[in-house]
This record gives structure tokens, C-alpha cells and sequence, in this order.
């Protein structure tokens, strides 16, 4: 049914920018209002204040309750962001940053979210889960307008690790994912999760990184191009998605947004799940050093994990999840193993581990030493 709302709302995106029009799409608008009510007044009910990754707001590993009500509020901003040295986005986040935050919940939990679309935004904006059920992920039931608010309820019924994003519509849809509007939620079975013979396991940190692929336009001399706001980026940015070759591939927004003095940190012996998400091209994570020892590389807890990988597959528009317990102090590289977008595009973070070396693990029986290659090394040679 198109609402007198969705009407105005498509009328709304043509004035605010012409590059907006495809955005209200009125058969993706959905009239819910007749639908019979429900009542869950006698749940509890548990609100968390989202951080930004790659850290993850409190949670229970193990549910100690029943199903839950369970509220977040996230706002929409759009923001020149710095994305390597000489490069910026005109980006469109949730909460500010890149991915979006990483929701935690329990199978059976009802997740609320209060969306702000702040009047200073220029851009229409929505938010499909793909943990939701119905109604375009959500996204058909939160298209809101700058200087609106929406607030969506949905039942968390299948575990796993899944992707939302900003599904305005049309062309719309590719352009904001690629200016930054993705993130994930994290739906663990109530009893915590289990390895591969259906005994639990548990993490002693987690860390959610987000892959993102931008394409930003260069003028005739090779400098990466500025734009005054998202909507003056858009007709050049397009012809740069269009091709499909990323300017840039990133963990968590920036070049180097997890290396240096931000690089991820973990102690010898502690259990670390990595939530890796993608939403709109493949990855190949792989942790230089170290493995996974527990992979749900679909990211669904009810499939049994898959065991001792170097690299692990996660497919566009999905989020996986890999555990491992590091063995060895120093500094690993978790990197998406096409090592052209690892190593030249950015996307490579660091866990740096403290420790003690174990040599039966590992042993350098011998520095690096010149030697004669007059008479020696001849067996290396074919």
C-alpha cells in the first residue's frame, strides 16, 4: 500500500538533490499499521550504548535470562572522512564511523533500534538487517528524511553473524554501502557457542573488523578528487563504481586505521573472535602467524564450525566469524589475503600479542649468516 508519507518522502528526495530521486522507491514503503499488535511488556528489558569498532559494547557470552527486549540508537552522519594520505570520502555512517557499530543479541531477543536521520544530513537514509525477517530487511519500514526519526522492532530468530546496511533505493543502495553505510549484528544462541563436537566454547576478546571497498574519483594530474558534500561527489564517484575497481580496500574505514599505535592488542593463551564483515565484495581473511581455529566462515552458528583454516572465505553481503587462541607473543597480520588489497590498498590490520617465546613451537636455530656461496647452498640450486 503507498502511504500519503512515502508520496511526500519521494517528493522530499527531489528537492533536497537531484542525485536523491531514486532513493524513495513507494512500492518498497510498506503500511504495517494494520497489522495486529504485540505485546511484550512482560519481557525485560536491557539498553546498550554502542562503540565504535573495532571494540563491541558489553554483553553475555551465555544468555542468563529469557528473550529480552533489547535497545540501541544509532544516528546517521554524513562526514568528510580521510581515508588514506591525499584521499577523502564524502562518507554516510552509522554512528560516525567504519563499519557501523557491531550489535550483540541472543537468539529469541527482540532488537529495537531508534534511528536518527539528523537535519543536517542531505540524504534519505534506511537500514536493512539481514538478520530480520520481512519488509526489505527492515529497510521497507525506516526510510527516513533529514530531521526524522524512526524506531524498528525485529525477533532475532537465527544465530549468526549478519550484515545491515543503508538500502535507500535504486542506484541509491550501491553508493551509500560503498560511502560507508554498513555494519553488523552479532546473534549468539542463548547457550554461548559450541565447537565442533557441540561443546561450548567462549572468548576471552572480540573485535569486529569491517571491510569496506571505496572508489574515489581522481582529476587529470592523478590527485584524488574533493567534494563539498556527498552530493556533489556523486555523478564522478559513480563512474568510478561503475567500473568496479576499488581505489581503496580498508579495514575499518581508514589505511592503517588498525596498525601503529591502533593495531588490535591480545594476550598469549586468551581465545579472540574476530567478526569480519563485508558488504559488497568477497574477502579472504587470513591471520599471518596465526589460524582459525574454530571458522564460521557463513558466519550461522547452528553450522558446525569448520576447523584449522589459513584463510577463510567471506562472501559479499555476509559476515563471518573466526576464533583463535594465539599461541605466541608478537605481531600478527590479519590481512583479506588478496594481497594486491592487503599490501597496496589497505586492507591489513595488526594484533599485537604479549608473551613469552615458545621455541618447540617455533625456533630460529640460526640468524641470518653470510655464507660461501663458493661451497655452499648448491643443493638450493636446480
Amino acid at each position: 500500500m503507498i502511504t500519503r508519507r512515502a508520496a511526500l518522502m519521494a517528493g522530499a528526495a527531489l528537492a533536497t538533490t537531484q542525485f536523491v530521486a531514486s532513493s524513495a522507491v513507494a512500492e518498497e514503503v510498506m503500511d504495517t499499521s494494520a497489522a495486529k499488535p504485540v505485546d511484550l511488556s512482560a519481557l525485560p528489558v536491557r539498553s546498550h550504548r554502542l562503540v565504535a569498532p573495532p571494540f563491541v559494547h558489553e554483553h553475555e557470552q551465555v544468555a542468563t535470562t529469557g528473550p529480552t527486549l533489547v535497545k540501541f540508537e544509532m544516528k546517521i552522519i554524513e562526514k568528510e572522512v580521510q581515508v588514506a594520505d591525499g584521499a577523502y570520502l564524502q562518507a554516510m555512517t552509522f554512528n560516525g564511523s567504519m563499519p557501523g557499530p557491531l550489535m550483540v543479541v541472543h537468539e529469541g531477543d527482540y532488537v529495537e533500534l531508534t534511528m536518527f536521520n539528523p537535519p543536517e544530513n542531505l540524504m534519505q537514509h534506511n537500514i536493512d538487517f539481514h538478520a530480520a525477517t520481512g519488509a526489505l530487511g527492515g529497510g521497507s519500514l525506516t526510510l527516513v528524511n533529514p530531521g526524522e526519526k524512526v524506531v524498528l522492532r525485529f525477533k532475532a530468530t537465527r544465530p549468526g553473524t549478519f550484515v545491515y546496511h543503508c538500502a535507500p533505493g535504486g542506484p541509491m543502495i550501491p553508493w551509500h554501502v560503498v560511502s560507508g553505510m554498513s555494519g553488523a549484528i552479532m546473534v549468539l544462541p542463548r547457550d554461548g557457542l559450541k565447537d565442533h563436537m557441540g561443546k561450548p566454547v567462549s572468548y576471552d576478546r572480540v573485535y569486529y573488523i569491517g571491510e569496506n571497498d571505496f572508489y574515489i574519483p581522481k582529476d587529470e594530474d592523478g590527485n584524488y578528487k574533493r567534494y563539498e558534500d556527498a552530493g556533489d561527489s556523486y555523478p564522478e564517484t559513480l563512474e568510478v563504481m561503475n567500473r568496479l575497481i576499488p581505489t581503496h580496500v580498508t579495514f575499518n574505514g581508514k589505511v592503517g586505521a588498525l596498525t601503529g599505535e591502533n593495531a588490535l592488542t591480545a594476550e598469549q593463551g586468551e581465545n579472540v573472535l574476530f567478526v569480519h564483515s563485508q558488504a559488497n565484495r568477497d574477502s579472504r581473511p587470513h591471520l599471518i602467524g596465526g589460524h582459525g581455529d574454530l571458522v564460521w566462515e557463513a558466519g550461522k552458528f547452528n553450522n558446525i564450525p569448520d576447523r584449522d583454516l589459513e584463510t577463510w572465505f567471506i562472501r559479499g553481503g555476509s559476515a563471518g566469524a573466526a576464533l583463535y587462541r594465539f599461541l605466541q607473543p608478537g605481531v600478527y597480520a590479519y590481512v583479506n589475503h588478496n594481497l594486491i588489497e592487503a599490501v597496496n590498498l589497505g586492507a591489513t590490520a595488526h594484533v599485537v600479542v604479549g608473551g613469552d617465546w615458545n621455541n618447540d613451537l617455533m625456533e630460529q636455530v640460526m640468524a641470518p649468516t653470510e655464507y660461501n656461496a663458493a661451497y655452499e647452498g648448491k643443493t638450493a640450486l636446480p
